[in-house]
C-alpha cells in the first residue's frame, strides 16, 4: 500500500491493496471457503506494515527503555517515544498525555482506581454519585461499580431507547455527580453518543468525563482534545495493532494531579527506605518495563490508517453497514439490535434470528467461512434491557468488501432455511 494510492478513495483498486497487506484474509477455513473475517469488533487484524515494524525493532533495537546508557538502550526508548509521539497525535492528543497500559479495560481501571484515593483533591467519597450507561462494555462498568462500593458513592446511569441509544431523558445530573463515563460508539446497537452534550452536561455540574473510545478510534477521524473529554481509554488490537497493549488519554493537569495506580520501578523520582516520590506522568503510570515493540507495533497501525486517511475508512466502513442494515431487513425473521439506519451509528450491527439461538446462527455462519461474534459481547445488561440473552454481531474493519456482507446475508437466510 502506498499513502498516496489509497488515501484518494477507497475503490475497489484501493480496497484491493488494502487486503493484500493483511495475509490472513486469503485463509481457505473448513468446509472450503475462504474467511469473510467480521469480528473486527472483537479484535482487528494486522497488516504487514505492523508486523514488520515489531519484527525490525525486536530484531535490531531491542533493549530496556529509560535504563542505562548504551546504543540498544537509547534506540529503544527513542522508539518508545516516537511510537508514543505518534500514536497521540492520531487521537488529537499530546504525547505527554498518552498513558501506555495492557489494554482499555487497565486505563479504565486506572481511572477508576485513582479517583478512590483520597490523595486526589477530587476524589469520590460518600455520597458522590457516579454516572454510567447502560450501554456499557463491563469495562466501563465494573470498575465503576467497585468503585462505589470502595468509597460509598452511588452508581447511578442513563438508560437506553428502544433503537438502542443513550435516553438522555432518563437522568438528571446534580452537583453530587463526579464522574461521567460513557462509550463513544456501542459495541453492541453500534450507536454513536452525543458526546458533546453529555460533556457540557458533566461540566456544568463539576464532573469528570471518561470516554471508552475502544470501538471509534479504529473506524473514525479522532481528536480527544476537540471532544473535551477529560479522560479517553483505547485498545491497540482493535486498531490493527498488537495484542496487550491499550491506552489512556488524560488531561496534562488532571494527569498530574492523580496518585499512581500500579507502584515500582521506572515510575518513581526519589525512593528511599522512608518514602517515595513519584515522576510526572506519564512515566507516573508505567511501573516496569514496558511493553516497547507492541507500542512500536501500534504506532506504526496509527501510521497505516493515517496513511489511509480516517475520512476515507469510515465512509468506506459506513457503506458496509448500510449495506449490512439493508440486506438483514430483507429477512423477515431478522430483528436488528440498534438504529436502522447510518444516522449517527457505525459498526457492529448485532441482530437476533427469531426462534434461533446467536450461537446456532454463529456455527451456521462459520460454515460458510463467515466469522461473527456471538453472546453478550461483555454488555449482559444492555442484552436484557432488550429482552435477550444473546446476539450474532457483525463489526467490520476497513479491509472488508461489500461482498463479504453479501455473503453474511446469505448466510444468514441459510440459516432461517436450515432451522425453519
Amino acid at each position: 500500500m502506498t499513502t498516496t494510492s489509497v488515501a484518494r478513495a477507497l475503490d475497489l483498486e484501493g480496497i484491493a491493496r488494502i487486503r493484500a497487506d493483511f495475509p490472513i484474509l486469503n485463509r481457505v477455513m473448513r468446509g472450503g471457503c475462504q474467511l469473510a473475517y467480521l469480528d473486527s469488533g472483537a479484535t482487528s487484524q494486522k497488516p504487514l506494515a505492523v508486523l514488520d515494524a515489531e519484527r525490525a525493532f525486536l530484531t535490531t533495537s531491542n533493549g530496556a527503555v529509560h535504563r542505562g546508557a548504551h546504543q540498544l538502550m537509547e534506540e529503544a526508548t527513542d522508539a518508545y517515544e516516537q511510537g508514543r509521539a505518534d500514536i497521540a497525535a492520531f487521537v488529537g492528543a499530546d504525547g505527554d498525555e498518552l498513558v501506555f497500559t495492557k489494554n482499555a479495560t487497565e486505563a479504565i481501571n486506572l481511572v477508576a482506581y485513582a479517583l478512590g484515593d483520597n490523595r486526589f483533591e477530587r476524589a469520590v467519597g460518600p455520597g458522590d454519585v457516579i454516572v454510567i450507561t447502560e450501554l456499557e462494555h463491563h469495562a466501563n462498568l465494573v470498575p465503576w461499580q467497585e468503585l462505589a462500593r470502595r468509597t460509598g458513592a452511588t452508581l447511578q446511569w442513563y438508560g437506553v431507547t428502544d433503537d438502542g441509544r443513550i435516553d438522555l431523558d432518563s437522568l438528571q445530573l446534580d452537583e453530587r455527580v463526579k464522574i461521567v463515563a460513557f462509550t463513544h460508539h456501542s459495541n453492541v446497537t453500534g450507536a454513536l453518543a452525543p458526546v458533546d452534550e453529555l460533556v457540557a452536561r458533566a461540566k456544568a455540574v463539576g464532573a469528570l468525563t471518561l470516554l471508552d473510545a475502544c470501538q471509534s478510534v479504529p473506524h473514525q477521524p479522532i481528536d480527544f482534545h476537540a471532544l473535551g473529554v477529560d479522560f479517553a481509554a483505547f485498545s491497540g488490537h482493535k486498531m490493527l495493532g498488537p495484542t496487550g497493549i491499550g491506552a489512556l488519554y488524560g488531561r496534562r493537569s488532571l494527569l498530574n494531579a492523580l496518585p499512581p495506580f500500579i507502584t515500582g520501578g521506572s515510575m518513581i523520582e526519589t525512593v528511599t527506605m522512608a518514602e517515595t516520590t513519584f515522576a510526572p506522568a506519564p512515566q507516573r503510570f508505567e511501573a516496569g518495563t514496558p511493553m516497547t515493540s507492541q507500542v512500536v507495533g501500534l504506532a506504526a497501525a496509527a501510521r497505516y490508517l493515517g496513511a489511509i486517511g480516517m475520512p476515507a475508512v469510515q465512509a468506506h466502513e459506513q457503506t458496509l453497514v448500510a449495506a449490512a442494515l439493508a440486506g438483514l431487513a430483507e429477512v423477515p425473521q431478522v430483528r436488528i439490535i440498534g438504529p436502522l439506519t447510518t444516522q449517527r451509528r457505525a459498526s457492529p450491527v448485532s441482530f437476533v434470528l427469531d426462534g434461533v439461538h446467536a450461537h446456532d446462527v454463529g456455527q451456521v455462519l462459520d460454515d460458510e467461512g463467515v466469522a461473527v461474534r456471538v453472546g453478550h459481547h461483555c454488555a449482559a445488561p444492555l442484552h436484557r434491557r432488550f429482552g435477550i440473552s444473546a446476539t450474532a454481531r457483525a463489526s467490520f474493519a476497513v479491509y472488508n468488501t461489500l461482498d463479504e456482507v453479501d455473503r453474511l446475508v446469505a448466510g444468514v437466510r441459510r440459516a432461517v432455511e436450515f432451522f425453519s
